[in-house]
């Protein structure tokens, strides 16, 4: 899924709530890995995806090098999977500490990645 298209489907989407996470954030959680694995810098892969009860993270490679990233809930904070999330270096694909915490807008995902990879900070 491109950028244009999670931006049409899931933009200003009131998602479900509840003890149980909704069908259209299990649907949102597919779009959104689509939409990372696209956006990943030349030679990346995504090493592992985790869908929370309404969030989502992971771990991005290149190169021996890792990166987290990470969304706000969905439900309490609107549009903010586009506008603020979460990236970081990290040691290896079960280091949810590693570095400073750094902020991108999904426009600008794919360029901080290569910012961190290149620069790693």
């Amino acid at each position: 899924m491109n950028l244009a298209q999670i931006i049409k489907t899931w933009k200003n989407h009131t998602f479900s709530t509840g003890m149980t996470t909704g069908e259209d954030f299990k649907l949102f959680a597919k779009d959104f890995r689509k939409f990372v694995k696209s956006a990943l810098p030349e030679n990346a892969k995504l090493v592992k995806y985790n869908t929370g009860h309404y969030y989502v993270s992971g771990f991005i490679e290149k190169n021996g090098k890792y990166i987290y990233f990470s969304i706000p809930d969905v439900r309490f904070f609107p549009n903010e999977w586009m506008n603020n999330i979460l990236i970081r270096t990290a040691k290896n694909p079960r280091d949810y500490y590693g570095g400073a915490n750094n902020y991108t807008t999904i426009w600008e995902f794919k360029y901080a990645l290569e910012r961190m990879f290149t620069e790693g900070r």
